[in-house]
């Protein structure tokens, strides 16, 4: 159920990517489907009724849950945000340009 909860998630963010017209619709849109990727990666790693991956002498034989995804989403949280000021930063320098964040009109005055 929940695996299909971040698939919904992701079509959420894919709509708004594919129909919007304004440019930061479109980065929400992005923001939306990089969350649910990460959503996704931290479901892969979970198991139910598991203990953290620390073994000592008294643990023989226990459900651990999985770490790598854990760090797997540590690092797409980082590029995420590295990538966000990056696409904020260039709707910034076309805003100052065009005075619009209409994608239709951007291109009409692209000329």
């Amino acid at each position: 159920m929940l695996f299909f909860l971040s698939f919904v998630v992701f079509l959420i963010g894919l709509y708004c990517v594919a129909t919007r017209k304004n440019l930061l619709k479109i980065v929400m849109g992005i923001v939306i489907m990089e969350y649910a990727v990460n959503f996704f990666l931290i479901l892969l790693g979970y198991r139910m009724g598991g203990v953290a991956p620390i073994v000592t002498e008294g643990v023989k034989e226990a459900k651990f849950v999985d770490p790598l995804p854990q760090a797997m989403v540590l690092t797409s949280i980082v590029i995420s945000i590295a990538t966000l000021a990056f696409i904020v930063a260039i709707c910034i320098r076309i805003y100052q340009r065009y005075h619009t964040f209409d994608v239709t009109e951007i291109r009409r005055l692209k000329g």
